[in-house]
């Protein structure tokens, strides 16, 4: 009989806890994680961002599988995206802008929950301004916004424009979930 390998996971929950919206403490979302069998939860930040170890399931059924527990407890729904440890390493390999992660507030990953099928790269074109730069990796959107996401338009529209769900983290973030990730995998 085979025994199931344990794999590392990160949860990226969209839309928690921003402006007193959806608040979603991360000690209750721990506890509802665990107790649905996920191993090693841990939380980076109160804006979801879960590193946790699990025996079964594919990134796709277990972002459905938090998003069902997070409703049912929480009452209201929540996007979640996952990644294996595996692709967010990738991610981090793959970042186009090496030297933009000197500031690592101001370059993003976008992770888009598929790739996108038409991206309208004119249109994240017109909206970009002259200090801003983005490359589309696979299911990464990698954005460097030296004046601030807060103030990018791109930034903004960057879903529209790639038709898929996406949710941004900074490098400084990604690379604190990787390290969790590292930890939590060396875990027995």
């Amino acid at each position: 009989m085979a025994v199931a390998r344990v794999k590392t996971f990160i949860a990226l929950l969209r839309g928690i806890n921003v402006g007193g919206a959806r608040p979603l403490p991360m000690k209750d979302l721990v506890a509802i994680l665990e107790a649905a069998g996920l191993l090693s939860v841990r939380t980076y930040i109160q804006s979801g961002n879960v590193v946790f170890k699990a025996s079964k399931g594919t990134s796709r059924s277990l972002a459905l599988q938090i998003a069902t527990l997070i409703e049912k407890k929480f009452r209201f729904q929540v996007p979640v995206l996952v990644l294996n440890d595996v692709e967010l390493s990738v991610a981090i390999r793959n970042n186009p802008f090496p030297r933009a992660s000197a500031t690592p507030n101001y370059l993003h990953l976008g992770f888009l929950c598929d790739a996108p099928e038409e991206p309208d790269f004119n249109s994240l074109e017109k909206l970009k301004t002259a200090t801003e730069a983005y490359v589309l990796k696979g299911r990464v959107f990698y954005l460097h916004t030296p004046d601030g996401m807060g103030n990018s338009r791109l930034a903004a529209k960057v879903e529209r424009a790639l038709g898929v769900d996406t949710t941004f983290r900074n490098w400084r973030t990604v690379n604190q979930l990787h390290d969790m990730s590292k930890q939590i995998a060396r875990l027995g």
